[in-house]
């Protein structure tokens, strides 16, 4: 039997005075499944005595259970050595404490629950004492500190056996990780889904029950007026979300070895605090199901994140681990990232342009977890730089350990002075402390007067029934859908190794270029899209093989290895450009679609900056028949890679009209004769300066495929097609358009196209079979621009 009222009693009469009219809330049956794990040992018991202290007194009785799947005889002393050992919380006398805890362990027991039967002999028991003491049950709450591949059976078990009578509530605590991607976060709601209502889960993020992290919301609300005029791109230069740890993965890796460092940290805690940080303030910061129309809102902005939306590293001493850990063999090689940088835009209006650098990993050289608000800055001291006016502007989100080593909220004081925090204090000044280059004295920062364990405050709330700091199942799946293609793209890339600590050095130190992101140096490396290009073999080779000229197929070729040859590529551009310009004022530059041209881009953007773009038009040689605002519009991946980086004028760029009248590619629409008459219209002649094609390993160039007959477009220069792959509809340049141009220029790369190029080289002239074989510029040239891995394999 409990003694509850005994316990009660003993408190003082608290139970008798406090309900109404004498009479109970509700009594309140606490489970811990997983009872005796690490998180339980470390957090949860710590979080479930504070809440039996805050709530003494307060009307409700309570039962603590601790479930596991050994026997009572095993799993009972474990539980009462870790009960023993709770601290006491902040305020508590040491004779109240020690009263406390001793009824805390009187209201605690352990039970095996491993079987539907344990749970169903578990609510019976509870029915009966609750019965015999002649209490009404307010609810109950079970807390899953287990696998998440146990959540289904337990959420069975629960359902189908130990729900409290009606009336009463349920509510079930679920540790993350929730699923390994979307496909198995899908599986993992639906199948809970079939035993637990929505708002009977609560999915735990510890990071959402940081004091400064819950913070940063009623902060936003409280500056409103200071913040909303400068919360924005024209005004915020970066954000930066940083989570770093000392400790190795050592104890965790039959975990992170599938997880690593992006699942564990960034698609949760870092998600999380960036979604604060950006979503609009709801009106009721107690509604959760305002919050997660706004973080919904902040998801359906987020840009899709590709490879080179990340750097990944991982500390030399993890494959020791993982062989140890795993029993693997020396042989074995694991790629699992344990350090990850991360850029995220968002495309909307307030914070277009504005990079969020997501950071986080283990063997750093230093605890801390921070978000930092980095703010533009456009005073110029001509005599003082010290002055506090030049020096950084920045609001600081300190969740604790760092130099600080507290928590704390800190705006750098040539911004405003924040409104005072409730129960909050300010830091006292630390002479010898500089944090982000300010010294703590150029703030305005405070600190919570209590500090309090995020557990703790997490299991008040769920006591309480809000739902504002937790995960909903809708929040949940959009951010596994924001990071699942990065996961995948990223599935077989090789981190880069670091020492760890201190020794780490400058070696994950990243820089931005443009949407992308880097390590420090590595910013001037093209890399051709996989394929091929630039393998070890020619990196070891390029100091004898820089670039070579020769012919193939009668024509100009220029052969080196892929970085090498993108350079030459780009600068032959940029010549022809400046004598479009020179001669007439204007450079009309038609491009094609695919992988083949994105180092290009790239390389125009980061290094051609006298590129003429602003006397530049950029036309299209082929588009897929799809919207130009989805991924796998050609236009979509121009802009992406190139437009948005570059200061070409609005005008100047000149899309295929692919949907006109609402819909895509119709013939009877007039899409390829509209834009036959802006060519004509723009350009003298109707003749590009330069086009820039590709080559299908079936040998089609632009989107003139096999099988065709070109000489069906006559004289045409713009017609409808029809491609082997999906999407069917393209627009695409014809053979008579492309062989007006004064230059055009064919690039192919890769290792996989050394056969094409083989072929290439023997057969005869035949556009119907090889519509590359009909591109023979009138009057123009023609220029293969082949790296050596298509060229010698």
């Amino acid at each position: 039997m409990w003694n509850i009222v005994c316990a009660l009693a003993l408190l003082g009469g608290a139970w008798a005075k406090e309900g109404q009219g004498g009479e109970a809330k509700g009594h309140v049956t606490v489970v811990v499944v997983g009872a005796t794990g690490d998180l339980a040992r470390k957090y949860l018991w710590q979080g479930f005595f504070q809440l039996y202290v805050d709530q003494v007194g307060g009307g409700h009785s309570f039962s603590f259970y601790g479930g596991a799947l050994s026997e009572a005889d095993k799993g009972t002393p474990v539980l009462f050595e870790i009960l023993k050992g709770l601290a006491c919380p902040p305020g508590l006398t040491p004779e109240r404490c020690a009263l406390l805890r001793d009824q805390f362990l009187k209201l605690a027991q352990y039970r095996r629950l491993k079987t539907v039967e344990d749970y169903a002999s578990l609510s019976a028991e509870v029915a009966k004492a609750v019965q015999q003491e002649g209490l009404t049950e307010a609810g109950r709450l079970f807390y899953l500190s287990v696998p998440a591949f146990a959540y289904a059976g337990v959420a069975e078990n629960i359902n189908g056996s130990c729900r409290p009578p009606g009336g009463a509530w349920l509510r079930v605590v679920l540790e993350k990780p929730f699923g390994h991607d979307l496909g198995s976060a899908q599986v993992l709601s639906a199948q809970l889904e079939k035993s637990l209502k929505e708002e009977e889960m609560y999915r735990i993020d510890h990071y959402l029950g940081k004091q400064v992290v819950s913070q940063i919301l009623p902060f936003r609300k409280e500056n409103r007026m200071s913040l909303e005029p400068i919360w924005n791109k024209h005004h915020i230069e970066r954000i930066e979300i940083v989570l770093k740890e000392t400790l190795d993965a050592r104890g965790r890796i039959q975990f992170y070895d599938q997880y690593g460092v992006i699942r564990d940290v960034l698609q949760n805690h870092l998600t999380e605090v960036m979604t604060l940080l950006t979503m609009e303030v709801p009106a009721n910061l107690s509604n959760g199901e305002e919050a997660v129309r706004k973080k919904l809102e902040v998801f359906g902005a987020l840009q899709q994140l590709v490879k080179s939306s990340a750097v990944i590293g991982q500390y030399q001493a993890y494959n020791a681990e993982v062989q140890e850990e795993l029993n693997k063999t020396k042989e074995h090689v694991s790629i699992t990232a344990t350090f990850a940088g991360v850029v995220v835009h968002l495309d909307n209006t307030q914070f277009d342009g504005v990079p969020i650098i997501l950071i986080s990993g283990k063997m750093l050289d230093e605890r801390v977890g921070y978000a930092r608000v980095l703010f533009k800055n456009e005073v110029v001291c001509v005599q003082i730089p010290s002055s506090v006016h030049c020096k950084p502007r920045q609001i600081i989100f300190h969740f604790g350990h760092g130099d600080l080593r507290l928590p704390a909220v800190l705006v750098s004081r040539n911004l405003f002075k924040p409104a005072a925090v409730k129960g909050w204090k300010e830091l006292e000044e630390r002479k010898d402390l500089s944090l982000f280059g300010l010294a703590l004295s150029d703030y305005h920062s405070q600190t919570p007067a209590e500090q309090k364990e995020a557990y703790g405050l997490l299991i008040s709330q769920i006591f309480r029934g809000r739902r504002d700091n937790f995960v909903s199942a809708e929040v949940l799946l959009a951010s596994w859908s924001f990071w699942t293609p990065l996961l995948d793209a990223l599935a077989h890339e090789f981190p880069r190794p670091y020492p760890g600590g201190a020794a780490n050095g400058n070696l994950l130190d990243l820089e931005l270029h443009g949407r992308e992101v880097a390590f420090l140096g590595d910013g001037g490396v093209v890399v051709i899209p996989q394929d091929g290009g630039g393998g070890a073999g020619g990196a070891a080779s390029a100091s004898s093989f820089q670039v070579t000229q020769g012919k193939f197929r009668g024509a100009d070729m220029v052969s080196a290895w892929a970085e090498e040859l993108v350079h030459r590529l780009a600068a032959d551009l940029q010549e022809a450009a400046e004598e479009a310009v020179r001669e007439g004022g204007r450079f009309h530059l038609a491009l094609s679609g695919g992988s083949s041209p994105l180092a290009l881009f790239h390389r125009l953007a980061l290094r051609h900056y006298a590129f003429p773009w602003r006397h530049t038009h950029v036309w299209m040689v082929d588009e897929r028949c799809v919207p130009l605002s989805e991924p796998g519009s050609n236009f979509r991946a121009l802009h992406d890679q190139l437009l948005q980086h570059v200061r070409l004028p609005y005008f100047n760029a000149h899309p295929m009209p692919v949907q006109l009248n609402q819909r895509l590619c119709v013939e009877e629409d007039g899409g390829p004769l509209a834009y036959e008459r802006d060519i004509a219209r723009l350009v003298n002649g109707s003749s590009f300066h330069f086009v820039l094609l590709g080559v299908g390993y079936d040998g089609h160039t632009a989107s003139l495929f096999p099988g065709a007959r070109p000489e069906a477009h006559g004289d045409r220069l713009v017609a409808l097609t029809e491609s082997p792959a999906k999407p069917h509809q393209r627009m695409s340049l014809t053979l008579a358009a492309i062989n007006r141009a004064r230059k055009v220029g064919v690039l192919v790369t890769g290792k996989g196209k050394h056969e094409l190029i083989t072929q290439l080289s023997r057969v005869k002239d035949d556009p119907q079979k090889w519509p590359i074989t009909g591109v023979k510029p009138d009057g123009g040239k023609l220029v293969w621009y082949i790296d050596y891995e298509a060229l010698l394999g």
